[in-house]
Parts: structure tokens; sequence; C-alpha cells
């Protein structure tokens, strides 16, 4: 079954029959009061609550600092000025980010370009390098490389594989028929490209430029090294000079604005086209289009991509851990960030995960409106910047909670609220591939309804659970703003560690922290590439 755009004047005949392939598998009423709803609901409620604490917190502060005061904090030139940054920076990179994922997916899946194997998975594997490495490897090759420029470059290389992950995977679903038909009609390759091929990709481009427009929302590291100005930078700066003071809250809340903003736009740019699976027959294979004398100019794009996202990182690692020699390698402190690192990454994966299993049981199990709802709460919180996250978290624990200021359970309850869509995803596909009936076998044998869930269900979704913790836990190894927040005094990660040392300009030092985030993301890296290879498989 292949995913074609369906035209308007064909969506009468469509709607009935994809009313059924969407339609879920019924649950009979007489089984429908034995399975566990009230409990899982109520734990999906408490988790959904949670996970707004973020968005409650900036308004609660804003009620108490009065309409005076907020309005004085919020519309003053200051904020002005990050806000143009913000959007000037969102402007340049998404365009040009689509751009160059467009160019490759296209160039890699459809062409005959030497190495396209290799070259998909170069074009995959920026995403090992943290963002903030990135720029770290820059400003070491270039020192003046600062600004506006300097954050759209950076950004770009280290984002675009966020587009060029499920646009490839869209080409390769496409049946290429749909091209050949139009084609048939007169239409040339460029027309054909761009009144078929491309808005069939509508989807793919519009999740993926969504993806990219929250990293650069919520980036704190790769900006402040360029010196560059963003809400993140300026929340975290106000946080350490003034203690979490009303300004920093108030950026808070216009940063959680500009979240729901670009949630928004891509809501309409995503349009209301539908996209249905007709037919049950395969398509015919792909055949690659001949790129004869472009070869070699076709070839300078993937080229020059794996040089700037791959070389610049890998090149300055190398030439500071050849600077820095034996000397460089205090095993010593690094296994210890490593242990401390490992064990937030477990710890925090696995709370994630847990949280995560009720609402993705309800989605699959009990679908409705109130689900849907309950739902969003989950992925609301993944759209938050983690310095929102970490900021509401500080106040919090400090004006309520006070014993859990700066400790591991705060620490670890960022982590969860961060990266719970992480683990929503992969837990939500899982639990739909285990059968309903296997369930109410269960229970017919003896079973209660949570004891079915537990020992049925949950065991057969143990791969996704477990994918979903690794994607968590990567996640994690690599976060760097929530952690400088919230961490204990004395917590040593690899990502503080790094940041401690590159602050102090210790380049040579900072090079191994670097390097081990980049093997510990690759695994990240392999998984995303294989998924989207299945995902998108033929």
């Amino acid at each position: 079954m292949k995913a074609i755009f369906v035209l308007p004047q064909v969506k009468a005949a469509i709607e009935p029959t994809q009313a059924i392939f969407d339609r879920p598998a019924p649950i009979s009423s007489g089984l429908r009061g034995r399975l566990p709803n009230a409990p899982v609901f109520s734990a999906a409620v408490l988790v959904s609550l949670v996970s707004l604490l973020p968005v409650g917190f900036i308004i609660w502060i804003t009620f108490l600092t009065g309409w005076e005061t907020s309005s004085a904090l919020i519309f003053r030139p200051r904020v002005g000025e990050l806000l143009i940054n913000t959007v000037l920076l969102e402007i340049c990179t998404i365009p040009l980010s689509i751009f160059l994922a467009i160019a490759l997916a296209w160039l890699t899946e459809r062409t005959d370009l030497p190495g396209a194997s290799i070259w998909a998975w170069l074009a995959v594997a920026p995403l090992a390098v943290p963002a903030f490495v990135h720029s770290y490897a820059w400003i070491s090759v270039a020192p003046g490389l600062h600004g506006l420029f300097g954050g759209t470059l950076i950004s770009v290389l280290a984002y675009f594989p966020f587009l060029y992950l499920p646009v490839a995977a869209q080409l390769r679903r496409l049946d290429p028929a749909i091209e050949d038909a139009a084609a048939s009609l007169g239409l040339g390759p460029w027309r054909v490209f761009f009144r078929v091929v491309l808005p069939q990709l509508r989807l793919a481009v519009c999740g993926g430029s969504l993806l990219i427009g929250l990293h650069l929302l919520a980036e704190y590291g790769l900006f402040v090294m360029i010196r560059f100005d963003t809400f993140a930078t300026a929340i975290v700066d106000q946080f350490q000079s003034a203690y979490n003071g009303p300004a920093a809250n108030m950026l808070g809340g216009v940063l959680i604005v500009c979240c729901f903003g670009l949630l928004s736009l891509e809501a309409v740019a995503r349009g209301n086209e539908r996209y249905a699976r007709v037919g049950s027959g395969a398509a015919r294979p792909m055949v690659r289009n001949r790129l004869g004398r472009l070869a070699a100019p076709c070839l300078l794009i993937p080229a020059a991509t794996t040089a700037l996202a791959l070389g610049v990182p890998l090149v300055t690692l190398g030439r500071w851990l050849v600077i820095g020699g034996a000397d460089v390698w205090r095993l010593g402190e690094i296994g210890a960030a490593l242990g401390q690192t490992l064990t937030f990454a477990l710890a925090g994966a696995f709370l994630t995960t847990l949280a995560a299993i009720p609402m993705g049981w309800l989605s699959v199990r009990a679908p409705g409106p109130l689900q849907r709802i309950l739902e969003a709460c989950h992925y609301c919180v993944g759209s938050l910047p983690g310095v929102v996250v970490a900021l509401a978290l500080v106040t919090i624990t400090v004006r309520v909670a006070l014993p859990l200021y700066q400790t591991v359970t705060t620490v670890l309850l960022a982590y969860a609220l961060m990266f719970l869509p992480r683990a929503l995803v992969g837990l939500r596909a899982s639990i739909a591939q285990a059968p309903v009936e296997l369930e109410r076998a269960a229970m017919a044998l003896g079973r209660t309804p949570i004891q079915a869930v537990r020992q049925v269900t949950l065991r057969l979704a143990a791969p996704g659970a477990a994918a979903s913790m690794a994607l968590v836990a990567l996640g994690i190894t690599t976060e760097l703003t929530a952690t400088l927040m919230l961490a204990p005094n004395g917590t040593r990660t690899l990502a503080t560690e790094f940041w401690a040392l590159t602050s102090e300009i210790d380049y040579v030092a900072a090079a191994p922290y670097a390097l081990m985030m980049v093997l510990l993301s690759l695994p990240l890296t392999i998984l995303l590439h294989a998924q989207s290879k299945r995902t998108g498989g033929r």
C-alpha cells in the first residue's frame, strides 16, 4: 500500500474507504468495563497535569507579578531585540535547511548518484554531534564567526538531518507511476517535481521544519559560543545574574508564546489536504534518474555538506586531541563524568518511559476526544525549551518544595517532562501492534485487567519500549541547559564538564568530553537511519 497525494476531486470517493482503514479495532461493550480504563486514565491525567507545570507556572508568576510590572518587563527594547533575532534566525535557517534536505534526499533516493547509500548515511550522521559541539568546532576554526550568519550556518549544518530523514523516507514511499502519469500528460521533469512530487512532501517538510524551529528556540550552548543573543541565552543569563527574578520568568512566557506560534504556523502550512492509502497492490520498483554529465557537479552537494557538517567537527576534535596528547585523557575525571551521564540517562529514560505507558495504552485502546486532550498535554511540554522547564522547576522547588531544590529528583523530573513525547511515540506504535484479543484471552483465563496489560501487552511492546528508552537516554546524554540549572553541586556529566572547560577557553581539555558525547550519540544516529529505512521501505 502506497501513500499518495489525493486530489480534491477524488476525496469523496476515497473517504469512505479510508475511514475503514483508519478506524481502530472495536472493543466490545462487555469487555470495555473490564479493561483497566480507570486506573490507567487516572495515571494519564496525573502525568498530563505534571506536564502542564511549566505553562501553569509562567501564568501563575505573571498573575503574581501584576500586569503593570509584567507589561513593563515584556514590552521593552531588550525583548524586541531578542524577538527580532529569533525571527531572523528562523527565517534564515528553516528555508536553507529545507532546500538542502530536499536536494540531498532527491540525489540519494531518486538518482544514480555514485555511493548514494553511503551519502545517505552521512546525511544523517551530523545528528551524532551535539549542536554546541558543532559551535565549538567552528569557532576553533573561525574565531571571528559570530552573529546571525554564524548562527544560521551552524544551525543548518547541525539540524538539517531532522528534515532529511522524513523527506527521504517519504520519497521512498511514493509511487513512481504517479510521476509517469503526470509526464504522459505533457509535464516536463521540473514541472512534475514541483506539481506532483513536492506537494506529497508537505507533511514531511512541515514536520521536520517544526522540529528545527523548536530546536532553534531551545538551543543555548550553540548561540552562547558564537555570541548571538536568543531568548534561551537571555533567560539563562538573567537567571544566573538575578537568581530567577521576574524578568527571567517573563522572558520564559514570551518564549512559550513563540513555541505555540510555531506550532500554529506548522498547522496552517500543513493544510487540510488528505493523504490516503488506496489499493492493496504494490508499486513498481523505483527507477533512478540518470545524472549523466551532472553526476560530478551533483557530487559536490553531499561532499561539501559532509565536509562542513562532519569534517570540521571531527578534524577539530582530532586536532585538539593531538595537541593535548596523552595528558588530556584524565581517565579518572572523564570516567566519573561518563558514569554520571550514563546514570542520569538510564534513570531518566526508565522514569520517562514508565510515565508514558498509561497514555500510550489509552491512545491505542480507548481513543476519543478526552484521550486526545490528554495526549496533547503530553506533547505540549515537548514543544517547550529545556530552559523554560528548568526555570519553572527552579522556582517551584524554591518556593514550595525547598528540600528538592538542586537534587537528583528534580533533574530526573525535568528530563521526564522534556523527553516525554519521545517515549510516547515509540510506546504508542509498539502497543498498537499487540492485539487486544490477547488481553481478552488473558482476562478470560482469570487475569485481572492490570495483570493482562502487564503480563501480555507490555511484554509484546517491550522492543518498542526499549527503543523509546534508548531515544530518551541519548537525548539526556547531550542535554545541557536543564542540567546546568538544576543539577546538584558537584554533578559532573559529559555535557556540563565540556561546557565548563570551553567557558574557560580550555578547548584542548574539552575535546575528550566532546568525543565521548559523539561516540555515545552514534547509536541514536544508527537507530534513526534504520527506522527511516524501515518506515520508507517498499
